[in-house]
């Protein structure tokens, strides 16, 4: 008579420790999906941040130069020095008496778009002629 040979068990071991690598595989891609939706949030943030602060220091350089021929209108500006891949921004300055900003940005990463629009008071230091005496 031939000898029955157990080999089923080494193929079942098999099957189990692929299905529990399945499982391992299965649970770190969801942890690599809330680490990628984390930090494209986190990016977003910045970006925002990162424009609302340009063109608030647009419009305090432009007041501080008394461009007044830019008052009251919609200006979109220029980011792409900032590498920034998809970004507007736009600022509207009020009257020149009460220093009032209006800013615009919109950023996009994926599927995620974050819009943003806010009034600003900017305070501007003008340097008088007695202060650089001084230093």
């Amino acid at each position: 008579m031939k000898e029955i040979r157990q080999n089923g068990f080494a193929l079942i071991l098999v099957i189990v420790v692929i299905a529990l690598i399945g499982v391992v595989v299965f649970l770190l891609t969801e942890d690599a999906n809330t680490i990628v939706f984390q930090s494209d949030m986190a990016y977003l943030e910045a970006v925002e941040r990162n424009l609302i602060a340009s063109g608030l220091a647009w419009a305090k350089q432009n007041i501080k130069n008394g461009s007044k021929d830019i008052c009251h209108k919609d200006i979109a500006l220029d980011v792409t020095g900032l590498n920034i891949r998809v970004a507007t921004l736009s600022v509207v300055i009020g009257t020149p008496t009460d220093n009032r900003v209006e800013v615009s940005t919109s950023c996009s990463r994926g599927r995620r778009t974050f819009r943003h629009n806010d009034k600003y008071k900017i305070r501007i230091f003008y340097e008088s002629q007695t202060s650089k005496a001084q230093i």
